[in-house]
């Protein structure tokens, strides 16, 4: 056994699965791919007992162990691998009790495999308010496997569950009898299956003769004898598959009747459903949602500005300090200029994206999220999509990778396909610093009303544009995909719960960390080589500004703070980068852009953050000292040849635009191009989007300055 053991948590959406590996990992999480698939694998260690360590594996939510969409086929392979590594030594099933038939499919199908397996009651409260109580022990007793009842919301029951953990890794495990014998079903098969597979279970041979070419752990040759084995013994899976489901909830139906009593439905409401009447009211409940996006977008406006101030005077009062004592030399002016700044410009976003996600996870938490995906389903429908659509859009408000990734969940091919073309025009966490910093610059904070803030407006405005964006390109995308498939877009309505604190510091906590150790180090990265390409240029340019101000230094005795930023900003245009800027200066300059942007426009199709890292660099570069400013306030300095400023209202405006609608993210054309399997579409995806943006950001330009 190794030095780890593996426990799976598995269940059914909305269980309360997340919750309890949130509960047994805490701070210790990550998130990475599984192998072979874009599918999140998010893992944890916890510690059992004295003596036990464990390594947590979350397995993606599914109804049964029959899949039908891509994060469900993670479930599957990593339940039926014999061989993996991620290979589980007990499966945990979270299970509602409220909805306890519906739970138990899973957690049969889970037993015949012939993995130790632990059914962890969740929800026993919600159960108890609809009159519903479960009889443990006798649960316990007709499925022959531990069941223990947890509330990890509260903490409660953790204690028990480790304990049961344990007396699994103490003792050697006997598998229970089959709870539905599927030998009879398939006959002599099974056995042939078996033993060119090597599984442990005749159930799990009836799942790889069901799914027999589409599983990843089996060889061309072991696909090849199996397909054999099933055409020779004439094996029919749809038959079989259905007569194995009904002899389940056959003795599903039993179980439940001894072990759970319904009570009496009470004329009351429940509060979810009278809260619904509100909240999913065709015309409030939009009304509703539009406030709570404001609101949202006013918090991380009003609450992040602290922190944010905080950190923006700190290093600026670092890189001044640090000019103030370093001796003048390459390395001092790499340190100040291109470590410092490019740090300070990837920490002072922390704040932001952090209660961003913060403030998405507590709406998560109390079940509104869901709600959402309800009252844009309609209007999903209207532009050619699937409801199941709206949760990659969603989530493309955070990051628009996982978000592709997400419509591996839609089954109907062109509506997965369009959804991924328009997800990257919802404004994700990499935008929020750049439209923060811009807004910052040409929106005057002032209160409309005395209670909305503008800025606040503006900025859900950016996040509105692209969502509607995304809708009309879907419309249009539509239009010209032709696809006869049609689909239907179910969901699950969970209760409304009180939202968990923890659970949201713990989100906040880890999408900082992956955004300093992952967007922070493509962003530092590319600060140090503008650094470079900013300090250095060709050699006779670099040399006649020097001696121009060494000259002038002579006949003046020494040169004013005004001819030193004046020398800063010539060496910078005569400089490799601003080499580059001046050379697509004409293609951008009807846009209200110059060559700074044109060089940060550049550098940020590697990633959009690193726009204001850009920034950051280039307005440092020769121009730190002990009196050094924050970037806002060099930005808002910036002057062009006629004296006017860089950053007008028109030039801001256009600039949010373009980063509104460009594909500017190279980590996402890779996914696209792994998702859809062709180069195909994501350079057609990078074509229009790019396209778009350019013409949109010169109407913008040309219509405001």
């Amino acid at each position: 056994m190794s030095d780890f053991f593996k426990i799976a948590l598995a269940g059914n959406p909305n269980s309360g699965k997340s919750s309890l590996f949130n509960a047994l990992t805490g701070l210790n999480q990550k998130v990475g791919n599984f192998p072979g698939v874009t599918v999140d694998k998010k893992t944890g260690r916890a510690q059992i007992s004295a003596d036990i360590k464990a390594k947590i594996i979350d397995l993606p939510g599914t109804y049964s162990l029959y899949p039908k969409s891509a994060d469900e086929y993670v479930a599957y392979e990593v339940l039926l691998n014999p061989y993996g590594k991620d290979r589980p030594d007990l499966v945990v099933i979270v299970a509602d009790a409220a909805n306890l038939k519906r739970s138990l499919l899973f957690c049969s199908q889970i037993i015949d495999l012939k993995l130790p397996v632990i059914l962890a009651l969740s929800m026993l409260d919600i159960a108890d308010s609809k009159g519903i109580s479960v009889d443990m022990e006798a649960l316990q007793q007709e499925l022959g496997i531990p069941v223990v009842a947890i509330n990890p919301r509260k903490n409660k029951g953790l204690s028990a569950l480790k304990k049961t953990i344990a007396s699994f890794h103490h003792t050697e495990f006997i598998p229970e009898p089959d709870f539905a014998p599927v030998t009879p079903l398939a006959g002599e098969a099974l056995q042939d299956i078996r033993a060119i597979s090597g599984v442990a279970s005749d159930y799990a041979a009836l799942h790889i003769a069901s799914a027999n070419d589409k599983i990843e752990f089996l060889t061309a040759d072991q696909q090849q004898q199996i397909a054999t084995v099933i055409k020779k013994k004439r094996f029919l899976k749809a038959r079989i598959q259905a007569e194995e489901v009904m002899a389940r909830y056959r003795r599903i139906g039993d179980i439940v009747q001894r072990t759970v009593t319904e009570g009496v439905p009470t004329r009351k409401e429940q509060f979810t459903e009278r809260l619904d009447k509100i909240l999913l009211h065709r015309v409030w409940g939009n009304v509703i949602l539009l406030l709570v996006l404001f609101l949202m977008f006013q918090c991380v406006f009003w609450l992040a500005s602290y922190p944010m101030s905080w950190i923006e005077n700190g290093f600026a009062f670092l890189q001044g300090q640090a000019a103030g004592l370093l001796p003048e030399a390459w390395w001092s002016d790499l340190l100040v200029n291109g470590l410092l700044a490019g740090i300070g410009g990837v920490v002072i976003f922390i704040p932001q994206i952090a209660l961003l996600f913060g403030i998405i996870t507590l709406l998560e938490d109390s079940g509104y999220m869901a709600r959402i995906s309800f009252l844009t389903d309609r209007l999903m429908r209207s532009v050619g999509l699937n409801g199941r659509s709206v949760m990659p859009l969603i989530s493309g408000m955070a990051c628009a990778i996982p978000a592709v990734m997400a419509a591996r969940t839609i089954e109907n091919r062109k509506e997965r396909l369009i959804t991924i073309l328009v997800t990257p025009f919802m404004s994700c966490s990499a935008r929020l610093p750049i439209y923060t910093i811009l807004i910052a610059l040409v929106i005057p904070e002032r209160y409309i009303f005395g209670i909305f803030n503008l800025q606040a407006l503006v900025m859900m405005g950016m996040y509105l544009l692209g969502f509607v964006t995304a809708l009309i390109v879907a419309r249009i995308l539509g239009w010209i995909m032709k696809s006869r498939e049609h689909s239907i877009f179910l969901m699950e309505m969970p209760v409304y719960r009180a939202p968990r604190w923890k659970n949201a510091l713990i989100t906040m906590f880890e999408k900082a960390k992956i955004f300093v150790t992952d967007a922070g180090k493509v962003i530092l990265v590319i600060s140090l080589i503008l650094w470079a390409l900013a300090s250095y240029g060709p050699a006779a340019k670099m040399d006649a500004v020097q001696l121009k101000y060494e000259q002038l230094a002579e006949q003046q005795g020494s040169l004013t703070e005004e001819q030193k930023e004046q020398q800063g900003s010539e060496k910078l245009e005569q400089s490799y980068a601003g080499i580059m800027g001046k050379a697509i200066e004409p293609a951008i300059r009807p846009l209200g852009y110059d060559w700074k942007m044109g060089i940060a426009l550049i550098s940020s199709f590697a990633a959009r953050e690193v726009f204001v890292g850009t920034m950051a660099t280039l307005y440092s570069v020769g121009g730190a000292d002990e009196n050094s400013k924050p970037l806002r306030e060099k930005m808002h300095a910036a002057r062009r040849a006629d004296g006017g400023p860089v950053y007008t209202l028109a030039t801001g405006l256009s600039l949010m635009v373009f980063y509104a609608f460009a594909m500017q993210c190279m980590s996402t054309i890779a996914i696209v191009k792994r998702e859809t399997k062709s180069w195909k579409w994501p350079l057609i995806q990078l074509a229009y989007m790019t396209g778009l943006a350019y013409i949109v950001a010169l109407l913008v330009y040309q219509l405001a300055k």
